[in-house]
């Protein structure tokens, strides 16, 4: 990874990410001191599982996936984080080592919090604190959904909701990130979402372009399907 001391950017980070929104220009500034710019490429691992890491990382542009590896080592997408995310956090509340993989989908800038120093900053601005748990709290929600997706409906069913989520309203869908990804996100195989794509395909439901644009077709349809089961 590529280190710059880009206090700039550092600013921008700082300024991206929810738990520091409420703090002043000057707090900021003294959180900016302690922080440093890398450059990650597309592959490469930020961390991974058994590392010990002892800072927070902040994402100021790229696509980061956090996942896990059996011990057979399929892969297991557990969340993508985009510009404004952290990463690293549990740091900050334990020594153990990490339990996860920490790795760019796409060449990502990220500002590098030193942790210890950190820590500092939260007995003195509780706030942040504060804003880091319910932000751990949130995702510990999301991981559980997850997991009762996984368990409880069918793969026809998590697809149609995954769909009609990334559409975000609208009937065009550009993945951010490989279908690979997308279907260990879900818990399912590659082939599994290929096949499953298709099938939506020949119904009427959506129409696919390359590897990573799809058209929504027929959203009431797709909305049949999610409310399945």
């Amino acid at each position: 990874m590529k280190c710059s001391c880009g206090h700039n950017t550092a600013g921008t980070c700082i300024e991206l990410v929810p738990i520091f929104q409420s703090l002043t220009t000057e707090e900021m500034w003294e959180i900016a001191q302690i922080t440093q710019e890398i450059t990650v490429k597309k592959g490469e691992q930020i961390y991974a599982m058994d590392d010990q890491v002892d800072s927070l990382f902040v994402i100021h542009s790229g696509l980061v996936k956090i996942y896990r590896l059996s011990d057979t080592g399929k892969e297991q997408v557990i969340r993508v984080l985009r510009p404004g995310d952290f990463l690293g956090e549990l740091a900050l509340f334990s020594h153990s080592p990490m339990g996860d993989y920490g790795e760019a989908l796409e060449t990502s800038t990220m500002c590098v919090i030193e942790g210890a120093k950190l820590k500092g900053l939260m007995g003195k601005y509780p706030t942040i604190a504060f804003k880091i748990l319910e932000e751990l709290s949130q995702r510990l929600e999301k991981t559980e959904q997850l997991l009762e997706d996984i368990s409880l409906h069918s793969v026809e069913r998590r697809l149609a909701q995954t769909l009609l989520d990334l559409s975000a309203g609208t009937n065009q869908i550009e993945l951010e990130m490989s279908k690979r990804d997308l279907a260990s996100q879900m818990g399912m195989t590659q082939e599994t979402l290929s096949r499953k794509l298709s099938a939506f395909q020949e119904a009427g439901l959506i129409e696919q372009f390359g590897h990573r644009r799809i058209l929504i077709v027929n959203r009431k349809g797709l909305e049949g399907v999610r409310e399945g089961d």
